[in-house]
C-alpha cells in the first residue's frame, strides 16, 4: 500500500467587524510610535462600541488616551497633535455628535492645507458610528455621511467588509490629509472571513460585491447586507442585480459606477441618509450626466423616512432602507 500523507486543513479566517476594526487599530499603534487613539471611553471602558477593549493593558495611557464629554476640544486635539507630528486616530460616539466638532473639522481640519499654501498637512483620523437599527432614538441613529462628503479637503470612507473594516485604517493613516472614517453600527457584530491574501486596500475604488446583468444597485455601509440579501432574493425572480458597494464617498469612485450602469443600463441607489441633498442625490445627478444614454430606466433611489429617527423597533424598521424597499425597487427599475 502506498503511504498517504494527510493535508492540514487550513479554516479561513473568521472573525467579526469589530474585531476587525480593533486589529487594525493594534496593527496601527504597534507599526508607528506616532499613531494614538483618542476619545470618550476609549481606554478603560475599551470603546462605545467595544472596538478598543483590551487596548489600553497592551498600550497604556500614553496610547491609549480617555477624553473629556468635549467633542470641540478632543477633535481640535487631534488636530493639533497631527499639525505637531502625530498620527492621531480620534473617535467620536456617533456621527450625531460630531456636529459638536464640525466647526474644527470643517473650518481647520479640512481648509488648513488650503490656507496654509500647501504648507501645513492634517494627517489625523477621525472614527465615527453612524447609522440606524439599534434603537437608540434620534440623537444616536442618523446617516450624515452626506454632510462630511459634501466638504473638499477631507476623505470620507465607509467601510462595509471584515477585509475593509481591517485594512482602511492603515491606508487612512498614510494619508497626509484628514480622513473620515464611518463605521456603520449594525455592522459591528457581523461575521466575515478575512481575506488573507489581502494586507492592504486603496481607498479611491468602489468594489463590485456581487455581479448581476440586469439592474445596478449602488450603496455603501451599513445598507450592503441588505442589498445582498435584495439582491439574493431577486435571483429567485430571475433578475440579475449587480450591486456596487461605494467604499468612499469623497472621492466617489465615478469610473465603476459608470461601467456598473453601461452594463445594465438600470440603476437602484440605497442611501441611510435622507433622500432630500442625499449622497444618492449625488450620485443620481452624476449617472445622468455621464451615463445617460446608458439608462433603460430613470434612476430610482431608497432612502431613509424624512424624520427623525424613531426609537421605537417596528418605526425605526419602517423609517429605513430595507431589503424588501430595495426589492420593489428594482421591480419597478426592471418593469
Amino acid at each position: 500500500m502506498s503511504a498517504r500523507r494527510s493535508a492540514e486543513v487550513v479554516e479561513p479566517a473568521r472573525t467579526t467587524y469589530r474585531e476587525a476594526l480593533r486589529e487594525g487599530l493594534r496593527e496601527a499603534l504597534r507599526g508607528d510610535d506616532r499613531v494614538f487613539l483618542m476619545g470618550e471611553d476609549v481606554g478603560r471602558y475599551g470603546g462605545c462600541f467595544g472596538v478598543s477593549l483590551g487596548l489600553l493593558e497592551e498600550f497604556g495611557p500614553d496610547r491609549i488616551r480617555d477624553t473629556p464629554l468635549s467633542e470641540s476640544a478632543f477633535v481640535g486635539a487631534g488636530i493639533g497633535a497631527a499639525l505637531g507630528g502625530l498620527r492621531p486616530v480620534v473617535e467620536i460616539m456617533t456621527v450625531n455628535f460630531s456636529l459638536l466638532a464640525l466647526d474644527q473639522i470643517m473650518n481647520n481640519a479640512a481648509t488648513l492645507l488650503h490656507m496654509s499654501g500647501g504648507q501645513l498637512n492634517v494627517p489625523v483620523v477621525i472614527r465615527m458610528t453612524t447609522g440606524a437599527g439599534r434603537q437608540l432614538a434620534a440623537q444616536h441613529s442618523h446617516s450624515l455621511e452626506s454632510w462630511y462628503a459634501h466638504i473638499p479637503g477631507i476623505r470620507v470612507l465607509t467601510p462595509a467588509t471584515v477585509d475593509d473594516a481591517r485594512h482602511m485604517l492603515a491606508a487612512a493613516l498614510d494619508d497626509p490629509d484628514p480622513v473620515v472614517l464611518f463605521e456603520h453600527g449594525s455592522l459591528y457584530n457581523e461575521e466575515g472571513v478575512l481575506d488573507g491574501t489581502i494586507d492592504s486596500v486603496g481607498l479611491d475604488s468602489a468594489a463590485v460585491r456581487r455581479p448581476g446583468a440586469d439592474v445596478s444597485v449602488i450603496t455603501y455601509g451599513g445598507s450592503l447586507p441588505k442589498a445582498l440579501a435584495a439582491a439574493e432574493e431577486l435571483a429567485g425572480e430571475g433578475i440579475g442585480a449587480e450591486v456596487v458597494d461605494l467604499r468612499s464617498l469623497r472621492p466617489l469612485d465615478d469610473a465603476t459606477v459608470m461601467e456598473s450602469v453601461a452594463r445594465t443600463h438600470r440603476a437602484v441607489i440605497v442611501d441611510e441618509g435622507w433622500r432630500s441633498g442625499s449622497i444618492s442625490g449625488e450620485i443620481s445627478a452624476r449617472i445622468t450626466e455621464q451615463s445617460f444614454f446608458d439608462l433603460d430606466a430613470p434612476v430610482r433611489r431608497v432612502c431613509s423616512q424624512e424624520v427623525p429617527m424613531p426609537y421605537a423597533r417596528q418605526l425605526e424598521e419602517a423609517a429605513l432602507p430595507q431589503p424588501a424597499s430595495i426589492v420593489a425597487a428594482v421591480r419597478q427599475a426592471v418593469a
